[in-house]
């Protein structure tokens, strides 16, 4: 079946009848392209290393859901600081925003993890095995042989073998590189949690990158809708210049602009669009297109940039204006994410402070006391034990207080549950009253309060069942 020409009537990848083209983009050379494997080695070497890479005694991002501690660049959390990721992840997005209104879709063309593993490592094996745009075509069509067959074995045992890599070294952020490795010396059912983690994973892995390829992009992957809202005319996105190039013809046609209709633009694009067609959803800003089309241009003793990065308004003769209120507002909310999520996590405390009523009775009235009884959990998120005072903040005079009388050591990345039981004698008593529980280590260098209250019965109860009695 030929292929669709690409138009802006409808997405490049689906046919008339519903199915679907597979799209054999060729290779670039240029400085984008070399600029971008660069990019894309470092961060494949990134993504994968930090399992490897030890932070404070711990892998950079080791997220260990089973232990509920949590990781990152020596910064240890528990679960129940996991309030703070909110606002880490909301000062991402505002970066996303900020830098998509400046630079378009940067991150989709240069740092998403599928355009990177897609690109440099999917992509390269197919080109290795299979060759080139036109050679893998031509293998497509061709009729069933030995040689056909075993270049699919192959490419298709490199995707899984690539896949099942990435997957081992992602699980590796939940349980450590050590526990993978011994993982893969025992029988699948030993973990079977962690083997069909990694099996879901590779067979996901292997479906998008040897067939779905760039239908995540354009059907599932919201960004490319969400761009339209980001980014004006303003914005720096890859564009064609109308005004240089129309009105297309070959070398030598008298009249004929810079276009010289080669489609070297179209044929390198992983997505099928033909970019001259104007700005499109499809695009993911990956400057294949540019480096043909100045190859192209290089090769005519043309100037390069017929294709290029630049603003909509540069290509209608305009001056770009990079400060206006679209950027403005986002840098704003950038700012003032990154400030809040500074704050949140100079907050993080190297210990963690749980207090809760025990279930039952709220109080008890005795003959000589009115007693609370509290549920203390004390998390030590430090790699080495540590020793923790507890204390009573606020209360009345008199409260006696049973339970953590005396300094309490926490083991390394350990917890510790035990009951806090303050009773207030009945002579000093004056009615339910508001007090903290206060947390610290021994040096003094930090502490943790969180407010409770004693409840009990109204004083004028208890002197009218005292009087009672009398």
């Amino acid at each position: 079946m030929a292929p669709t020409l690409p138009n802006r009537d409808s997405v490049t990848t689906i046919r008339a009848d519903g199915s679907r083209p597979y799209l054999y983009p060729a290779d670039t050379h240029g400085r984008f392209t070399t600029a971008r494997r660069w990019s894309a080695y470092a961060l494949i070497a990134f993504y994968l290393s930090l399992p490897w890479i030890h932070v404070g005694g711990h892998p950079a991002v080791f997220l260990d859901v089973a232990e509920r501690r949590f990781h990152l660049f020596g910064l240890t959390l528990a679960a129940q600081d996991l309030w703070l990721l909110f606002f880490v992840i909301t000062g991402l997005g505002f970066s996303l925003f900020f830098i998509t209104a400046l630079l378009g879709r940067i991150w989709c063309g240069w740092a998403c993890p599928h355009s990177v593993f897609l690109d440099h490592v999917f992509r390269r094996i197919e080109r290795l095995v299979e060759g080139d745009a036109v050679q893998r075509r031509a293998l497509e069509a061709a009729p069933p042989s030995a040689g056909k067959f075993f270049k699919r074995v192959l490419k298709h045992a490199l995707y899984v073998l690539a896949a099942a890599t990435i997957t081992h070294l992602f699980l590796a952020y939940f349980v450590s590189l050590p526990e993978v490795w011994a993982m893969m010396h025992e029988r699948p059912g030993a973990h079977w949690g962690a083997f069909l983690f990694m099996a879901v994973g590779t067979g996901a892995l292997y479906f998008n990158f040897a067939w779905f390829r760039e239908q995540l992009c354009i059907v599932i992957c919201p960004y490319g809708r969400i761009q339209s809202a980001l980014i004006d005319d303003h914005s720096m996105v890859i564009g064609y210049d109308t005004k240089r190039g129309e009105p297309r013809g070959k070398a030598g046609t008298a009249g004929a602009g810079d276009c010289v209709a080669c489609n070297k633009c179209v044929q390198v694009c992983p997505t099928g669009i033909d970019i001259r067609q104007g700005l499109q959803m499809e695009c993911i800003g990956c400057t294949a297109c540019i480096d043909a089309c100045d190859d192209v241009m290089t090769r005519l003793h043309r100037p390069r940039g017929l294709i290029r990065y630049d603003s909509q308004r540069a290509f209608s003769g305009e001056r770009t204006r990079w400060i206006r209120p679209r950027t403005i507002l986002y840098g704003v909310l950038l700012v003032a994410g990154a400030s809040v999520a500074t704050w949140a996590l100079s907050t993080v405390r190297p210990a963690n402070l749980g207090v809760t009523r025990i279930t039952g009775t709220p109080y008890v009235v005795s003959a000589d006391f009115v007693r609370n009884q509290f549920l203390v959990r004390l998390v030590n998120k430090r790699s080495r034990p540590a020793r923790f005072v507890v204390e009573v903040q606020g209360a009345p005079a008199g409260l006696v207080q049973n339970g953590f009388n005396a300094p309490t050591e926490v083991a390394p990345l350990g917890e510790i549950v035990q009951p806090l039981v303050l009773q207030q004698p009945r002579a000093g008593y004056t009615g339910p009253f508001h007090f903290a529980v206060r947390v610290r280590d021994e040096a003094g260098t930090f502490f943790i309060e969180r407010r409770m209250e004693f409840l009990g019965p109204e004083a004028r109860l208890l002197r009218e069942e005292e009087a009672q009695k009398k």
